[in-house]
Parts: C-alpha cells; structure tokens; sequence
C-alpha cells in the first residue's frame, strides 16, 4: 500500500479515523504551492485546494497544509479534491518569513530525519550550519549532517573534525555524487516508513542526493557558480516523493535568508557544552555579561569555549530571544525586570570589592 510505504503508521489512522466515519480519504501532501496541493492517495495522485470549512477553522496560515502534511480530503470530481483537515504534525520544520513579519513560515512537516547538505567547496560554513541544527533541534526531527562534493576537499579529514566539533554528536557524513558508492553512507538512515527532508543553500548538491537515492533523475540540477561556489536556485518548490522500497524524501529550494522561528531550549541543545558551563554561574539568570561569579566568563578566558562558537551562540539567543518575546510579551517584561535586577546586584558586588 502506498500510504503505508509512506509512513502511515498506526497513529495516523487513529487521528484519520473519525474522518474516514464521515467518507474522507487519508492523503500525503507532496506539493503545497498557496492554496493548491497535489496529494498522494491509495487511488492515486489528486488535485486539491483547502474547503471553505477548513479555512474558517485554521488560525493561522501556517496551519494550512504544507508539503509532508497528512490530510483528510473529500473527493469532489475525477482527480480533484477539498483538503477538509489537517492531522495532527508530528515534527515541523520552520523558519520566521522572510523580511519583518513576526510570522512562522513552515517548510515540512512530519520530517523523520533532516540532511543538512554543506558543499565542500566555498558553500562549507560552520556558523551557518549552526542555524540550522538549531531549526532542526526546534522541530522535533533528526539531523544528519551531510559534507558532499567530498571529491572537490583535498583536506577532507579537517573539514569532518571541524564539523564534528560542533554537531556534537549528530552523524557527519562526507558523500560524492560523482562516485557511485558515494551515497552509501547515507542509505542506512533510509528506514522503512521515513522521511527525509534535505536542507541547505542553493547549489550545494540537494537535487543531485536526491536523484541519486531516488534512483532516477527526477529533479533539475545545475553548475555552480565556479567563482564562489554559488548556487543558482533550481528546485523552486517543496516536494515529496515516495522512496523506492519505502519511505519518503522531500527535496527544497535553496535558502536565502534562514531567521530562526525556535525558542531558547532549541539553541541552548545546540550549544550545549556552553550551556552546561553556564550551570554553574553564580546567577541563575546570569546573562554572561559582566556578572560576578560567571562560569562563561571563565571559560572563555580559559580557552574552554572557543570565541567563535560563542559568538555564534549570543547571536541566535538573542533571535530565540526576540521570537519568545513577541509571542508572550509579558514573559519578555519580566525577563528584562530579572536582568535589570542582576545589573544591579553585579554593580553593589563590584562597588563592595574596591
């Protein structure tokens, strides 16, 4: 059955079951392009747009259905349907829109495991892949990081330790899609029933791990800018497609502009020796600024924290930051009370040494 080759497990026919009561069909979104989609369905693929009930039912935009939904749908006439609800998500990966909205922009949902593509070549930047374990961290999947165009690196083995050294134990894998064992590393992450997304900036080589796990060239690729290893953007939309054997993969543009839309918790598990140190500040609400009794502070003049990572970490707090205090304004007043206090308790401790 295709639904179940595609991850309709046991708690998906649970929450599809009052709806199947009433002659819905379970359906997989594999594209969501605005308000129509392209479904995957036991009788095969359907057009789709959302029913007026389900608009007049959802709070926001970011609920309607997005590529990796599952769905109940109404058949309404050959190949066409109204998407009546959305199941419930089982992870989400999102970012914040692009420009100044205070809005979430959801990319996937019920994502298994997340390839984060870094080409090995002027794409490789490890503050940026930062950004990203921290998107995935918030969305419940799991990462993979995945170095590719392996062929390209004449210092391979440095560029997997660098990596490491700030994945902290999420799989690093070198690929090449120029050699045909190239992938291999990367197939025993395709589980029964999974779904991989893959994520990362234009041209670092999605489209071409895709069709290589997909067997068949199934998305466009094209070369790369060789002066600075830019990518042009090719895939133009989110899509799913079924894996041979099992499972599922959705491929995704490449992303210009990646503000996070995640809470402190996300980037903290991200950082997470730092956040270990700071456990053992004086203050538990230490903000590593001057503070008495700062375990940060130490390490940083210890050598224990690299500056770099910590720089990295105090700017995607304060964006986690900025995102809490917008959707609970209050809990930002009192945060800044708490600070304030801090301040001056730093300030009476100082006065007391002289």
């Amino acid at each position: 059955m295709l639904l179940e080759r595609l991850g309709a497990g046991e708690d998906i026919l649970g929450a599809f079951s009052s709806c199947a009561q009433k002659g819905m069909i379970l359906a997989r979104v594999a594209i969501a392009q605005r308000d129509l989609y392209y479904l995957l369905t036991e009788a095969g693929p359907v057009h789709a747009e959302p029913s007026g009930g389900l608009y007049y039912r959802t709070p926001s935009r970011s609920a309607l259905p997005i590529t990796g939904d599952w769905v109940a749908a109404r058949i309404v006439g050959p190949e066409q349907a109204l998407v009546e609800a959305v199941l419930p998500r089982r992870t989400c990966l999102s970012r914040r829109a692009a420009g100044a909205r205070e809005e979430e922009q959801p990319l996937a949902a019920n994502v298994d495991v997340v390839f984060l593509v870094c080409g090995l070549d002027g794409d490789f930047n490890l503050r940026r892949l930062e950004r990203y374990l921290a998107l995935v961290a918030a969305s419940g999947a799991s990462p993979v990081v995945v170095l590719n165009k392996a062929d390209l690196c004449a210092r391979l083995s440095d560029r997997i330790a660098e990596t490491a050294s700030i994945a902290r134990g999420t799989p690093v894998v070198a690929t090449s899609t120029l050699d045909p064992r190239g992938l291999d590393a990367l197939r025993r992450f395709l589980t029964p029933g999974a779904t991989i997304a893959l994520l990362g900036s234009s041209g670092a080589g999605k489209s071409s791990i895709a069709n290589r796990l997909l067997g068949e060239e199934r998305f466009r690729t094209r070369e790369v800018r060789m002066s600075d290893s830019h990518g042009r953007h090719t895939t133009v939309r989110r899509e799913l497609t079924p894996l041979p054997g099992s499972g599922a993969l959705i491929d995704t543009p490449g992303l210009r502009e990646l503000q996070l839309w995640v809470k402190s918790e996300s980037v903290d598990a991200v950082f997470e020796e730092i956040s270990n140190i700071a456990e053992n500040c004086k203050f538990r609400d230490c903000t590593h600024s001057g503070e008495p009794g700062c375990a940060v502070a130490a390490a940083l003049e210890g050598g224990q924290v690299d500056a770099g990572r910590w720089a990295s970490f105090q700017k995607l707090r304060a964006e986690a930051e900025w995102h809490e205090s917008m959707a609970d304004p209050l809990a930002a007043l009192e945060r800044k009370r708490k600070w304030k206090l801090i301040h001056k308790q730093a300030r009476s401790f100082n006065k007391r040494d002289r």
